[in-house]
């Protein structure tokens, strides 16, 4: 086709022309252009033909779209020299093919205007309505935005299509059906894009399709991809596999009449077809395993639907009287449906000459969902408008798209989650009550606790598989019955994050523990903030009442702060100096005519530590994830101790002798602030014993049962990695209350016959 003489470059597959460039295709009309038109015509008259399902209202609708997306992709091009508007179009004959409504196909016509030609969501509200618009919106990719890379650009487009996909699903059914053509023609595209695009199909849209059920576009977009990612091995893999195909012909011939002949003896009315791998499935397996194609047996196989339920377990019998079964190869994905609503009897038959074929039986509906998974809605409602036989299709997946966002504002962390649901490879486990879940291979208690409810994976403290007390860490196998053990005051550890599996369950915890640590970043701001103002003689914060709305008003704008929480947990998180904000209080309290009270005063600055800027905060180890005890010097209480507030990281604890601490000290006096241990502390601290002991036997149980009578908890032992010899080092973390604790636990280490020698542990040793 021949091009208009202002269009001689062709465009990229999803790319307009300028503005100015449409208005001189608009005005330099030619008979090309007049066959353009034609063409797209006759591409639209075969949608319409495929619209008998609709009602002629909305077919009517579906034909303002056409004109309104013909009328704002006038002059555009495809790379293949074809109008643009015959891209929208295919994709609409596909929607159409899945019975989509009315609403999805306007929207498959109109997928590219607000991206592509500057029409408005608010325009599309005016002309096609809220629904239409929302949809169009869900499909546009956020190239109006600033992204630092296209990665970033990317993740956040893809967050945007999945939300919009979990509120509608209609959106991913477009978006695939926009791909399908995109993939069909990318021949067309530059060759330097091919792999991008296909590598994205691949790693995104497929593994959707999967999830989904649509096996049809699973299996298309498969194959496309990597006939563009691989040609020469695509190539290589076709040719071997038509060898293949005439080489077992006759075995395939043969089985297919022994089975319907057994069938018609039987009186079971069966449609029997052959099925193949597709070949980039036949190229993993080759890949993965390290096969040569000939070793790969289960190329062939067939699908066989029958008119009922019991209908599919008669027609597993009778072939299993006629081949033998392979051993562990039968799976009833009927009883237990796959978690994209899959229904089928699979079961591998050693058939003539010793060939692996396998059979797949499930009913015409089973069969519909099989190929178009959640699009099957659509079809069911077109045929058999009462029934809600799909509604369940993909929901649960998608309501944890919902699910994870809640938790996570961060593009790129959310696209991560998602990644992880993807792939599933499920196994089914039961509740205490028999309710059937699938979960993904791997799947710790963990990740099961999580996907029955937020509360139970938060308060999870211990479980049973099968009655028998597990650790939360243990994964999950089929038949597998689960019972969670919770508690009140449990909160999950971040321990978790090294073994769950699942999105979800990655999610929620880590949107709890970040809650939870700017919760107790904002306390642990109070009571740094209100201690700095101490020091300059005043006795507390002003209080967040009208009174004194000016004076923090006054203050956010200094330290530029939304809000007083915000400030107080920048203070605790370290990201903002106390002093600072104290003495900018003290200045404009002192404007209102405040002034510091001497006695608080002189009271003050006569305890305060020499080396810090402001007086002592109080420790006794309940603060939680905002404070933490340095690894290098492990203080207990009773250690002098000083704390170091890192950019961000929060209040670390160092002992005043630390070589790590003097260092930062020396580059960073104004972060140190004053702490102090309270008289009774909350919890054990952790510490490290250097136990030199004379080799011999029962030496470390002789150790261990010291630190025991003790009452000193050990939570770590090191032997080291080399071998004995007479005298040997062993390193014991312990628990203890405080230094005289400490040192009761270091008398009685040191009465045990065997050990020579007993310290602390300090940096450097």
């Amino acid at each position: 086709m021949s091009a208009l003489p202002s269009l001689t470059r062709p465009t990229r597959p999803d790319r307009p022309l300028k503005p100015a460039r449409l208005a001189k295709a608009a005005v330099k009309a030619t008979p090309a252009a007049a066959n353009a038109a034609n063409a797209a015509a006759a591409s639209f008259a075969a949608l319409t033909a495929r619209l008998d399902y609709m009602s002629p209202q909305d077919v009517d609708n579906v034909r303002s779209a056409y004109r309104f997306a013909d009328e704002a992709h006038l002059g555009q091009l495809r790379n293949s020299g074809e109008p643009y508007i015959t891209h929208p179009i295919a994709v609409a004959l596909q929607c159409a093919l899945w019975k989509l409504d009315a609403q999805a196909l306007m929207a498959a016509l109109l997928h590219d205007a607000i991206e592509d030609c500057g029409v408005t969501k608010v325009e599309l509200i005016e002309r096609f309505g809220a629904p239409v618009a929302e949809l169009v919106d869900g499909l546009t990719k956020l190239e109006k935005l600033e992204f630092n890379t296209r990665e970033e650009n990317q993740a956040e487009s893809f967050r945007k299509m999945l939300l919009a996909m979990a509120r509608d699903v209609r959106v991913i059914l477009i978006k695939l059906a926009d791909r399908s053509h995109n993939m069909q023609t990318l021949g067309n595209a530059p060759r330097e894009k091919w792999a991008r695009i296909s590598r994205e199909t691949l790693d995104i849209y497929v593994p959707i399709a999967h999830r989904l059920g649509l096996n049809t576009t699973y299996r298309e977009l498969q194959d496309l991809s990597f006939q563009h990612l691989y040609p020469w091995r695509y190539q290589v893999l076709t040719k071997a596999l038509l060898k293949a195909r005439s080489r077992r012909r006759d075995v395939i011939k043969r089985v297919q009449a022994e089975v319907e002949a057994e069938f018609a003896t039987q009186q079971i009315t069966a449609e029997i077809s052959g099925r193949e791998k597709t070949l980039y499935s036949i190229y993993r397996k080759m890949d993965d395993k390290h096969l040569s194609f000939a070793q790969v047996t289960d190329i062939y196989g067939f699908r066989v639907i029958v008119g009922t339920l019991n209908a599919c377990y008669t027609a597993l019998g009778v072939m299993h009287q006629q081949y033998k079964p392979l051993p562990g190869k039968f799976k009833d994905y009927i009883a237990i449906p796959k978690i994209n609503g899959y229904q089928s009897l699979h079961t591998t038959l050693v058939g003539p000459f010793g060939t692996n074929i396998e059979f797949q039986m499930r009913t015409e509906a089973m069969h519909v969902v099989a190929e178009s998974g959640v699009a099957a809605h659509w079809l069911y409602k077109a045929n058999e408008p009462d029934s809600d036989a799909s509604a369940r299709l993909g929901t649960q997946w998608l309501q944890s798209l919902l699910d994870i966002q809640h938790e996570t504002r961060d593009a790129a962390e959310f696209w991560d989650h998602v990644k992880i649901d993807l792939f599933p490879d499920e196994v089914y486990v039961f509740t205490p009550k028999s309710q059937i879940m699938a979960m993904p291979r791997g799947a710790t208690i963990v990740d099961f606790a999580y996907a029955i409810h937020s509360d139970i994976g938060h308060r999870a403290v211990a479980a049973k598989i099968n009655g028998e007390q597990v650790p939360l860490r243990s994964p999950l196998s089929n038949g597998d019955v689960i019972e969670i053990i919770t508690s009140t005051v449990a909160s999950p550890n971040p321990g978790w994050l090294g073994f769950v599996q699942t999105g979800k369950a990655r999610s929620k915890i880590r949107h709890h523990l970040k809650t939870m640590a700017l919760a107790e970043s904002q306390e642990l701001g109070e009571k740094m903030l209100t201690q700095a103002l101490r020091s300059e003689g005043i006795e507390k914060l002003p209080d967040d009442t009208k009174a004194e709305r000016v004076i923090w008003e006054k203050i956010l704008r200094f330290s530029g702060n939304k809000s007083r929480a915000d400030l107080l947990t920048d203070v605790g998180l370290g990201k903002r100096i106390a002093s600072m904000v104290a003495k900018r209080i003290v200045a404009l309290l002192a404007e209102k005519g405040e002034k510091p009270d001497a006695l608080l005063l002189s009271r003050e600055r006569f305890t305060a530590h020499e080396s810090v800027s402001q007086g002592a905060l109080v420790l006794d180890g309940s603060e939680g994830a905002s404070v933490q005890y340095a690894s290098c010097c492990k203080p207990i209480p009773g250690d002098k101790v000083l704390g170091y507030l890192g950019r961000g990281e929060g209040l670390v604890v160092h002992t005043d002798d630390c070589s790590v601490a003097k260092r930062l000290q020396h580059r960073d006096t104004e972060r140190f602030i004053a702490v102090d241990w309270a008289d009774e502390p909350m919890r054990l601290f952790e510490t490290t014993l250097l136990v030199t002991v004379t080799n011999g036997k029962g030496v470390l149980a002789r150790v261990a049962a010291a630190l025991a009578v003790a009452e000193a908890d050990i939570t770590h032992v090191n032997m080291g990695q080399e071998r004995a010899q007479d005298a040997t080092e062993l390193k014991f973390g312990i628990a203890v209350r405080d230094r005289a604790h400490l040192a009761t636990v270091l008398r009685n280490v040191k009465r045990t016959s065997s050990v020579l020698r007993v310290q602390r542990a300090r940096p450097g040793n």
